[in-house]
């Protein structure tokens, strides 16, 4: 089957802020900012678990690399080098571009490719970041067609002004990038001048990530980001030297929320006054863990959340792994978290409806964390989910209503399982 299908939503968060006056907080919010102090103090504190050092690899573990790679095989356009989103679906993001680039380092590092098809691949990716169009010549669309390099919408129709950049995903790209020169410096001058081209300034301004829309009247200019993904994107920023100084740490947007027993940390801005939905889920911490390694405060923050999920199969039995992910039916994206939107455990799409019912068991975020943090609970997730390997990768997940697979191929599910096995290897992909 076919299934019905939308791109990735970037987070985009319209906060109602006029970036210049730094970030408000309205009045359903006030209160609780008198906390700072108190969410400074947690987040000194030494986190429930700790992240492990490299160890070697079984045989299923390689296994599971070669069942990712298939994925990137399958889908990679012969002329541009892009790779399409989801399998069969010529259309992809930066963020979902900057997943490939990262396996791609990943897939050599474990010897899955030879340095010849590292090559070949990327030559053919940079050229395309070289070419492509950019949104009023300053930075990538939030989506391109794979085979024509085109910006497009969200259902895939070419917009020749584009519909806006996106500042949280032009931080994954950034991270990928560094990864590929860190790598093999061979590319630094040719990812260097691409990146020359890009006005990355309008990324990150006066300490906040900025990303725009595109209305009638041209780009509207927003903050972005909301936490976990925020504090992703700022590390990413910086490490390109630009400002993103208010954005690099959540002490400032904290609210604490008692969640199966733990205190895990939820963002202060609420959905309701800032028009924007406010998922918790394991996504940008893992991703923080797999590719740059935990500071210490987004060490804490992983640890609570990851353990509430692991307390919540305690509690009920039932398999708990959840991130964003692509699903094979309508909505077709749903962001499947700890905490959003007021509710725990709750199911949300970008326009914040509730879809309760299609939570899934996540494969990317069962082994992020199981290298992350090589527990009992997360060996019995990815002995669960072993079935989901398929001649074309990784299928995303399971549902769990009825145990049923979520069989939609992703890019991203398959990248975070060659960066997770990456991880485990060796460590974080920035040496």
């Amino acid at each position: 089957m076919t299934p019905s299908f939308s791109l990735r939503p970037s987070l985009l968060f319209l906060a109602g802020l006029v970036f210049a006056t730094g970030l408000a907080v309205t009045a359903d919010g006030a209160g609780r900012f008198g906390s700072r102090a108190l969410a400074a103090l947690d987040l000194t504190e030494p986190p429930e678990l700790v992240a492990q050092p490299p160890r070697a690899l079984d045989a299923a573990d390689r296994e599971a690399a070669v069942i990712a790679w298939r994925y990137m095989e399958a889908n990679t356009d012969a002329g541009t080098g892009l790779v399409s989103s989801v399998a069969g679906y010529p259309s992809s993001t930066m963020w979902d571009q900057a997943s490939y680039i990262l396996s791609l380092v990943a897939a050599r590092k474990l010897d899955i490719i030879d340095d010849a098809e590292l090559g070949w691949r990327a030559d053919k990716l940079l050229k395309s970041f070289g070419e492509m169009d950019l949104v009023d010549g300053q930075l990538p669309n939030k989506a391109y067609h794979t085979r024509t390099l085109a910006m497009v919408d969200y259902g895939n129709s070419a917009t020749p002004d584009g519909i806006g950049w996106s500042a949280i995903d032009m931080g994954r790209l950034l991270v990928a990038l560094r990864v590929l020169e860190e790598h093999h410096p061979r590319f630094r001058d040719w990812i260097r001048g691409v990146l020359s081209k890009w006005h990355l300034d309008g990324m990150a301004v006066a300490g906040e990530l900025i990303g725009t829309e595109r209305e009638a009247d041209g780009l509207v200019y927003l903050q972005e980001g909301r936490i976990g993904y925020e504090q992703y994107a700022a590390r990413a920023a910086a490490l390109w030297g630009l400002d993103a100084t208010s954005a690099i740490s959540a002490g400032r947007v904290i609210d604490w929320r008692r969640i199966e027993g733990t205190r895990v940390a939820v963002d202060l801005r609420s959905a309701a006054s800032f028009g924007a939905i406010t998922p918790v889920l394991s996504e940008p911490y893992i991703l923080q863990g797999l590719e740059m390694g935990f500071n210490a405060e987004a060490g804490r923050l992983a640890a609570t959340l990851y353990r509430a999920q692991e307390r919540r199969h305690a509690r009920t039995g039932q398999l708990t792994a959840v991130s964003e992910d692509h699903i094979d039916q309508k909505p077709s994206f749903l962001y499947s978290s700890v905490f959003s939107n007021g509710e725990d455990w709750a199911v949300v799409t970008e326009d914040g409806e509730f879809f309760p019912e299609l939570r899934t068991v996540s494969l990317k975020a069962a082994f992020g964390w199981d290298a992350i943090y090589d527990t009992e609970y997360t060996a019995l997730l990815r002995t669960e989910l072993a079935d989901l390997a398929g001649d074309g990768g990784w299928a995303a997940g399971r549902y769990e209503a009825d145990g049923r697979a979520n069989d939609i191929l992703a890019l991203n599910t398959n990248a975070i399982v060659l960066e997770a096995l990456h991880y485990k290897a060796f460590g974080p992909l920035l040496p």
